[in-house]
């Protein structure tokens, strides 16, 4: 056990000091210590004595599964016992400050203040990043609420107190050499002192004479602080450090192997011995903790020293320098292994030194054993080099490195790395030996047989030497075996081909010949309008097909829509592009010629005679004029025809369409004289009116004189009839709005437009139902605000003026009046600025209303202006005096906890109810707590309405006591006092139990509870559901009375579609089996699913296909209505019966042969499918296992024959020209090979019946049958998991002989 951890751990050692390169994409290692592969665990010594190959070899578990190290150290431990209790909590902390009034600082500054304090808490919070809310009390005292990390709230705490305690200041006095024990690294202790004292602490500079620690803070605050400086500045009185000089050579015995011998000492005296590390050239040791143990340890360090200085004998060998670095070992493990097993310490010379001498220093007996270790260790790796060049690594390395995996079977222990033109071994003596013979065979074939080419190409060239997908490139691979790079570095732009010396010549010669050609090729770009793109192509693409059939060696490439430029570009020999440039240029100026649009207006009538009959007509006209015609659709209710073409032919077309509307009907044109002030009148909002017209007189064309024009003459144009019934409909229309359009206007002062509007437009309806004309007042927009228009008949407009004039004339005199008003309510009057007053005066015409000085005992109110105007304004005051008057104030019990959910957001729900009843409300002092005699919560006649409970929990709470906080006050008039209080009542929540589906709750909370909130929010209610693991069916709906039952009549409509959409769920959840035969799968799935997706389309089903673990493999499940599942499965069998019909052919292919049939991504079998209209079958993984060679074809007879001597004919092909002139290769070695050992046994291979056996496993103590079996992974017990939150166990990694994956 403890080897084996020794082992693992110098294999973690080893992998972390290797450095890794990338060379040509492959992971290379560059290994510098002694490699360790991990077959060495994998492959014990298993080989059976006495030289019997064909014995089954039986492995020891212990070998094949060492142990685990073990690790029974307290931290791990500890690590676990606090992993199993963990508690993820909140990093966000919360404290809360308070600073008595006396402790304040002085608030006699002006600057300090509420503000001055909120911007001084704003700068704290930018500071330290806490969040502080302050409270300030009625005695002056302060609070802050701090929240945030605890770092942040102790900041936070200290800047508090600075800012607004009072400060007090201490001076302390230690010695100066404590200074730096106070600072910490970094001043990081005096830092965190501060942090939790909330003081600020002064240490003098060390240029400083001063001798004093200042603190400033409260006065608890340096109470704490001095505290802790004293007590730091004592424990040091107590500590010592002392210093002893030893010789570097006899530094290692001190500290011993892997620090025993150092962590002994400590361990034993308590003191910190710090000894300086190998490459520190320093004697001195320096020992620091407490007196005693400082001396205690001082003297056995010197005790060794001059033990070993008597002991010890020196010898030096020469090594050669690069054998050091395996002598050291990892990280010093070989060194400190000789020290432990000799007690002779190991003396390397400096990486620097081109010394080679090594000096070994211990007791003179042991320095021979010692000596010889040393050499174990450095020869105990063999280093060399093969020359290589660059390019031959890959293929030294192999295909998905499969010659590296041979190699490292053949020889493990051997470390590979590619140098820049070499290959770098080292490893065991034998194996490396081994290696290079392997390699250089390797390396030699590739040198005599391959050799690669490097051509430099212009950058443009690269994509058309590639071809589309790469078809051009692919095809030179395929063909002559190559492998051809492009390389793009360091400003050169290069392709090598890389392959047999033959296939490389041919690759370059081909490439040249190409690049020769793009050479001399020509690009130009023709700029042609994107909308003429599709007319170049031509219906079908027939005539960009002409263009690039006349010049074949041309690429012509016009933009797809979505591109969105106008630029068309065409690559080719120079020559040809510049006639076809010519020839395109040509077809662009016949396709705009020939693209002039006109319109031509047919009643729809007359379309059919146009059309003629089987579309005679407009075929001839067609075919004669040279034009594209084309007619609205049937239902269409558009009359245009549309004419497209050359102008000519387009104006002669349009000439004989017309001739057969006149030829038929008797069209005639005639002009309305019409005011043009009433156009828009007759025209209507959006053409709506006058379209009607049109609609309703069979679609006579209207035509109105252009805006310019002084024209009144309207033309109507038509079939004789349809043109006097629209005729007569202006004339009528144009009548009705001369009439209703007499204007006249009347001027009033802007301060008395809302006294003739009157309250809520009271006035002005009075004047518009007396007279039926209509009064227009200025907007704000008007720049005229003293006009006022009268619209209408003129008899109406007259009289609605000669009204408005009376009025008006009346608000021009000026005269004065009183009105006597108590003095008590003169206050509510001239109240918030005189609101009332200058409301009042807005709605009476502007009148000036002047109340007597304060202080006065004057009952009487002046009132100035017209005398209308005067009444409205005394009207108006009485009113709101008799208000004031008849007022009283009742009050409504509401437990004070409700107050809030009775206002509402910002008070919204109590300012609806005082607007609505036109009272005041008044909620009490929430601290008021003192009990009300006489009245309880709910059961008061004089207060809530004679005890009556609105609910069971208004009687559950009437045995509780009044108080103060609970008493809501109202005051205005009585009636409207309790309408309010009613209100107020109503508003009180409950809360109802409903009964829901529980499969309904899902959809009632919605994705993160999207769906509840906004049901609450629309609802105005608060919607509690039970918790999922109780599945229960009730839920809880608080809120106002009113609310609730909204809420619960949603939640009655909610369940409602929800039985509705579950019974429809359980018609769509029919389940229809089909038995098909999995051969014919495939073909209902379809490329890319094609089929099956259409069969779910059009019979809305799901077709389920079965799974590979499904144990019946031929069933197809389709759900949906049963009709429809039904019909899907009518076309399933039906697709399947088609299939059934066709013939079946098996051939034998090599199965070496398949891959070269099938072709790149499958291109050469899909082209040979598609050629012959059949589908073509190979083995599947099940199926290699009987006959890997069996090519099933299926399809009609005579085209599967015809596939079939097509695929023979070339699988004969490629074997003739490849497969027989193929090189063998080795074998490599398999599992089974290793297995049978190294003897040649009998039989096949000399395997065993019964596998791979292991002696001693877990399983075999349990089975007792005489025939072994592999072990069950999947067993807990034999094959347990790592505990979670156990020891961490170093294991051994898996790395190959290129070292391990970065």
């Amino acid at each position: 056990m403890q080897a084996a951890a020794v082992m693992e751990e110098s294999n973690v050692t080893t992998i972390e000091q290797q450095p890794i390169a990338l060379i040509n994409g492959q992971e290379q290692v560059s290994n510098e210590q002694q490699p360790s592969s991990p077959t060495s665990v994998a492959t014990p010594t298993s080989t059976t004595s006495g030289g019997t190959g064909n014995a089954t070899p039986a492995f020891s578990y212990d070998d094949l599964f060492p142990a685990l190290p073990a690790n029974n150290s307290a931290p791990s431990q500890s690590g676990a016992s606090s992993l199993a209790i963990a508690r993820v909590t909140s990093s966000q902390k919360t404290q809360v400050l308070h600073v008595p009034c006396e402790e304040r600082k002085s608030t006699e500054s002006e600057k300090f203040g509420e503000g001055e304090s909120k911007r001084i808490c704003q700068q704290i919070t930018k500071e330290t990043g806490a969040q502080i809310e302050i409270v300030s009390g009625k005695n002056q005292s302060l609070t802050f609420l701090i929240k945030g990390k605890q770092s942040e709230l102790l900041d936070a705490r200290r800047k508090i107190l600075m800012s607004f305690s009072t400060q007090a200041s201490r001076q302390v006095t230690i010695p100066r050499e404590h200074y730096r024990v106070i600072l910490g690294k970094g001043g990081q202790r005096l830092r965190d002192l501060e942090r939790s004292t909330s003081t600020r602490i002064n240490i003098p500079n060390q240029n400083d004479e001063s001798e004093f620690i200042t603190i400033a803070g409260t006065k608890e605050g340096i109470e704490k602080a001095e505290q802790e400086i004293r007590q730091l500045s004592a424990e040091q009185y107590k500590k010592s450090s002392d210093r002893t000089t030893v010789p570097k050579i006899y530094h290692p015995f001190i500290v011993g192997p892997y620090s025993e011998n150092l962590n002994k000492l400590q361990e034993e005296t308590g003191a910190k011995i710090n000894v300086p590390p190998q490459q520190v050239q320093k004697d001195e040791i320096i020992i620091s903790g407490e007196k005693d143990a400082v001396a205690a340890a001082k003297a056995k360090v010197e005790a060794i020293y001059k033990d070993m200085e008597k002991k010890c004998s020196t010898v030096s060998v020469e090594v050669a320098k690069a054998q050091h670095r395996y002598v050291i070992g990892s990280k010093g493990c070989n060194i400190a292994e000789i020290l432990q097993q000799t007690g002779v310490s190991v003396e390397m010379p400096p990486n620097d030194s081109t010394s080679e001498t090594i000096t070994l220093r211990g007791p003179q007996v042991a320095l021979g054993n010692a000596l010889t270790r040393v050499y174990q260790k450095a020869n105990s790796v063999k280093s060399v080099e093969i020359n290589a060049p660059h390019w031959i690594h890959k293929y030294v390395i192999g295909r998905k490195g499969a010659n590296m995996k041979q190699l490292e079977e053949e020889c493990p222990y051997v470390n590979v790395n590619c140098l820049e033109d070499k290959i770098k071994l080292e490893g065991d003596p034998e194996n490396v030996d081994k290696a290079v013979l392997y390699l250089t065979d390797i390396i030699r074939n590739y040198e005599d047989n391959f050799t690669f080419e490097v051509m430099t190409v212009n950058p443009s060239y690269y994509k058309h030497i590639i071809g589309k997908a790469g078809a051009n490139v692919n095809r030179l691979k395929d063909e002559l075996k190559v492998n051809i790079n492009i390389e793009e570095r360091e400003g050169q732009n290069n392709i090598r081909i890389e392959g047999p010396k033959e296939g490389v010549r041919q690759a370059q010669l081909e490439l040249q010949e190409k690049i020769d050609k793009l050479e001399n090729e020509k690009s130009k770009d023709v700029i042609i309008d994107r909308r003429l793109h599709r007319s170049i192509i031509g219906a079908k693409g027939e005539k960009i097909r002409e263009v690039k059939d006349r010049y074949r060696q041309v690429t012509i490439t016009i933009p797809t829509p979505q591109e969105n430029t106008d630029i068309v570009k065409l690559r080719g020999p120079k020559e040809d592009v510049d006639k076809c440039h010519k020839d395109l240029l040509k077809l662009v100026k016949e396709i705009q010629e020939s693209s002039h649009i006109i319109e031509v207006p047919i009643f729809k009538q007359f379309h059919k005679f146009v059309i003629g009959k089987g579309g005679a007509n407009i075929k001839k006209i067609r075919d004669e004029t040279q034009t594209k015609i084309d007619l609205p659709a049937e239902g269409d209710t558009n009359e245009v025809i549309v004419i497209t073409g050359k102008k000519e032919n387009v104006l002669e077309a349009k000439e004989r369409i017309q001739k057969i509307q006149n030829e038929l009907s008797d069209i005639v044109t005639e002009e309305v004289q019409i005011s043009p002030k009433y156009y828009n009148s007759i025209i209507g909002t959006g053409g709506k009116l006058i379209s009607s017209i049109m609609e309703e007189c069979g679609g006579v064309s209207i035509k109105f004189p252009n805006s310019d024009s002084k024209s009144d003459k309207v033309t109507i144009r038509g079939p004789k009839d349809d043109v006097e019934k629209a005729k007569g409909q202006l004339l009528e229309l144009a009548n009705e709005r001369q009439l209703a359009s007499f204007t006249a206007e009347v001027r009033a002062k802007q301060q008395h437009h809302k006294f003739l509007i009157g309250k809520n437009g009271a006035s002005i309806r009075k004047i518009r139902d007396a007279t039926g004309a209509r009064i227009i007042f200025p907007s704000n927009e008007d720049t005229d605000k003293e006009v006022i228009t009268i619209i209408g008949k003129e008899e109406s407009v007259k009289k609605a003026r000669e009204q408005l004039e009376a009025i008006i004339k009346e608000c021009d005199e000026v005269t004065e009046g009183e009105v006597a008003v108590d003095p008590k309510h003169h206050k509510h009057f001239v109240a918030k600025r005189g609101f009332i007053l200058h409301r009042i005066s807005e709605e009476c015409g502007g009148v000036m209303i002047s109340f007597p000085r304060a202080g006065t005992n004057s009952d009487k109110v002046t009132i100035k202006g017209a005398k209308d105007c005067i009444e409205a304004a005394r009207q108006r005051i009485e009113e709101i005096v008799a208000d004031l008057e008849a007022q009283t104030t009742i009050e409504v019990v509401i437990p004070q906890r409700q107050h809030r959910t009775i206002m509402g957001a910002r008070g919204f729900k109590v300012q609806q109810v005082t607007s609505e009843f036109d009272v005041q409300i008044k909620f009490p002092d929430r601290d008021a707590t003192d009990p009300v005699e006489g009245l309880t919560n709910g059961g008061s006649s004089d207060v809530n309405g004679g005890g009556d409970s609105q609910d069971g929990s208004q009687e559950a709470e009437a045995v509780e006591p009044v108080r103060q906080c609970d008493v809501i006050r109202i005051t205005g008039r009585i009636e409207k006092c309790e309408a309010a209080k009613q209100a107020l009542l109503d508003l009180i929540p409950i809360e109802e139990e409903l009964t829901v589906p529980f499969d309904l709750h899902r959809t009632i909370i919605g994705p993160r509870g999207a769906n509840v909130r906004q049901f609450m929010s629309k609802h105005d209610v608060h919607v509690e559901l039970p918790p999922s693991e109780l599945k229960s069916d009730t839920i809880k709906v608080s809120g106002t009375p009113a609310h609730v039952a909204e809420a619960r009549e949603a939640l009655e409509k909610m369940i409602e579609e929800y039985e509705a959409d579950r019974a429809d769920r359980e018609l769509r959840s029919f389940v229809l089996q089909v038995d098909v035969d999995t051969e014919y799968h495939s073909k209902l799935i379809g490329r890319h699913g094609a089929v099956i997706n259409k069969l779910r389309a059009d019979h809305d089903v799901n077709i389920s296909l079965p799974k590979r673990d499904d144990p019946n493999q031929r069933i197809i499940s389709i759900t949906g209505y049963q009709a429809k599942a039904e019909a899907a499965r009518d076309a399933i069998l039906e697709i399947v019966g088609d299939l059934q019909t066709l013939h079946r052919e098996v051939i034998e292919i090599d199965t070496r042969i398949h891959s070269h049939i099938i072709g790149h991504r499958g291109r050469t079998i899909r082209k040979i499918i598609e050629d012959y209209k059949v589908d073509i079958k190979f083995p599947t993984s099940d199926e290699a296992q009987t006959n890997p060679n069996a090519v099933t074809i299926i399809g009609k007879e005579e085209d599967v024959e015809n596939a079939k001597e097509y695929l023979l004919s070339m699988a004969e092909d490629y074997e003739r020209d490849y497969l027989e002139n193929l090189p063998p290769s080795p074998q490599p070695q398999t599992v089974g090979a290793f297995l049978t050992g190294s003897g040649s046994g009998s039989g096949a291979g000399g395997a065993s019946e019964n596998g791979f056996v292991i002696k001693d496993a877990p399983w075999e103590k349990k089975q007792q049958a005489k025939n072994l079996t592999a072990p069950n992974t999947q067993s807990q017990e034999d094959f347990p998991h790592f505990a979670a939150g156990g020891a961490p166990v170093a294991t051994t990694p898996i790395t190959s002989v290129w070292g391990p994956k970065n």
